[in-house]
């Protein structure tokens, strides 16, 4: 499998041998356990799906609690699909580990960056201000944002204030630092999208 579910902690810095310190994203990977196994014949596909983070019965639905009773494994707080590899011998119920990344340089990091509501053009775009004296009224509102004939309208992808942030971003090629497999942590170098304890996706880069 090429990937696992996990939560952001937090960053923090370790040191390398020379004293050079390296600034670090702490995620806590796993463990996870297998749901379901998805096969080409019947969905069309393979696939190994993983939960990950216990939840109560409760405040589970009534399809997804059923999901669960077949595979053998209380509820989860959310669930994932990944890759198999050649050779696995998995089965619902297994549980998945952090030691999957042993020996793995490189991984990519999928999560929800943190959502800051609606943002003017400066803040969600970094956009210049506008002239602040003569009688300017235009210090922090957008300027000119069409043609007055042709075309005659906003075009596409035009910068302007909106919703910013809470959207589904990977940062690919991260490097991993460390791995504590007692604690289920995984160390990678800079930062990873979303707020602290958020929810992030980890697959090994290509």
């Amino acid at each position: 499998m090429n990937g696992l579910i996990g939560k952001k902690i937090g960053m923090t810095r370790i040191f390398d041998e020379e004293g050079r310190h390296i600034p670090v994203t702490v995620i806590e990977a796993g463990p996870c356990v297998v749901t379901q196994l998805k096969a080409a014949k019947t969905d069309g596909y393979s696939a190994v799906q993983v939960g990950f983070g216990p939840r109560k019965p409760k405040n589970t639905t009534m399809p997804m609690q059923g999901h669960f009773r077949k595979a053998g494994v209380e509820a989860q707080h959310i669930v994932s699909e990944f890759a198999p590899d050649e050779g696995d011998e998995l089965k619902p119920g297994d549980t998945i580990d952090v030691s999957i990344f042993d020996g793995v340089e490189l991984v990519d990091v999928t999560g929800f960056t943190r959502g800051r509501g609606f943002s003017g053009r400066i803040r969600r775009w970094n956009q210049h201000r506008g002239p602040a004296s003569h009688g300017s009224k235009n210090v922090r509102r957008s300027g000119s944002i069409g043609m007055h004939t042709k075309p005659g309208h906003v075009l596409k992808n035009t910068q302007m204030p909106g919703q910013y942030g809470n959207k589904q971003e990977t940062k690919k090629n991260l490097t991993v630092v460390r791995i504590d497999q007692e604690r289920n942590l995984l160390l990678i170098k800079g930062s990873v999208p979303g707020s602290r304890n958020g929810i992030v996706t980890i697959r090994i880069s290509r």
